[in-house]
């Protein structure tokens, strides 16, 4: 009788993996015609450059995957239009833009993995400071870079290592729930940046309602509140808080007013917000995708939205 000997990669089951791409089409694709100074070729160049890496670490993740036991295969983020399904685990390549879109089509069962294809180095930002933003990508909620993307992937494929559960926000405008639950942040806002908007809210819960006047009414989540909510003004949360967080931006109130300009929404609270301008739109996770509203909608937000799973630099698990 023989005997069967079975490897380590035969008794592992083989996984489906998604693998999203940030497009090339974001950087600059030819020099500019006329050049208004050295710094604006230099700046060129140096987009170039994000490109190239870019596409090394797209190339660089593919080629591990060639040699794991799993079935994959790579599409860009923007040819992506319906829910993600049949697969085990999507794999980001990008930044955090990336992994915030992929979340747009992703429900609360299928891991995501975030790789940074090119982190910022601080030595760099350093040096160029003066001549221009050498900002990479963040990638604050990337686990990976290529310089660890099979390492991380072994310990995933190996059950090594454990995605966390981030709050996401649910969003109604008049009581019709939008499809797409925001993993950053709203932002309520007139189409026209120079335009005053009225609004008021409250806390769902007995609370006090406030009418405002300002350029647009933030909220987000403990995800989001190391973003745009950190620069105007807001605190960063633990990651892992299932609350929210909200900011009146640029406020006209009088002094009094100011501390209810600012707060959080516990995870079982709602955030209720009449808008009373003709026009309005509501901003999820950014630019690309908007809801319009007008006068009289009312906009109901809170983190009672399917949780997203995502594998968590570990550092930030520590905090």
């Amino acid at each position: 009788m023989k005997t069967l000997i079975v490897s380590q990669e035969e008794k592992m089951v083989r996984k489906r993996l998604l693998l999203l791409l940030k497009p090339f089409d974001v950087y600059p694709s030819h020099e500019p015609s006329v050049i208004s100074s050295s710094n604006s070729l230099k700046v060129f160049r140096y987009l170039n450059d994000r490109m190239l890496v870019h596409k090394s670490a797209i190339n660089f993740c593919q080629n591990i995957l060639k040699k794991k036991p799993v079935d994959w295969k790579a599409v860009f983020r923007n040819d992506v239009s319906q829910a993600i399904s049949d697969v085990d685990l999507v794999i980001t390549v990008g930044g955090d833009g990336t992994l915030l879109q992929a979340s747009h089509f992703m429900d609360d069962r299928i891991p995501v993995l975030g790789v940074n294809s090119d982190p910022t180095r601080p030595e760099e930002l350093e040096k160029l400071n003066e001549e221009f933003d050498a900002s990479r990508s963040t990638g604050y909620l990337c686990a990976s870079t290529a310089n660890n993307f099979e390492q991380i992937l072994d310990e995933i494929l190996e059950n090594l290592y454990e995605p966390s559960e981030l709050a996401r926000m649910a969003i109604s405008i008049n009581s019709k729930l939008i499809p797409t639950s925001a993993l950053n942040d709203v932002l309520l806002a007139h189409p026209c940046p120079a335009t005053v908007s009225r609004f008021s809210f409250r806390n769902e819960k007995p609370s006090s309602l406030v009418h405002c006047r300002s350029s647009g009414f933030r909220v987000s989540t403990a995800a989001g509140s190391t973003a745009a909510m950190l620069s105007a003004g807001g605190s960063a949360m633990p990651i892992l808080s299932n609350d929210l967080q909200y900011i009146v931006r640029e406020p006209i109130s009088p002094v009094v007013l100011s501390h209810l300009m600012h707060g959080h929404v516990k995870f079982d609270e709602r955030l209720e917000v009449t808008w009373f301008c003709r026009e309005g739109l509501v901003y999820i996770d950014g630019s690309h995708l908007v809801h319009p509203i007008g006068h009289g909608d009312v906009i109901k937000l809170s983190s009672m939205a399917p949780r997203l799973k995502v594998y968590l630099p570990r550092h930030l698990l520590s905090q």
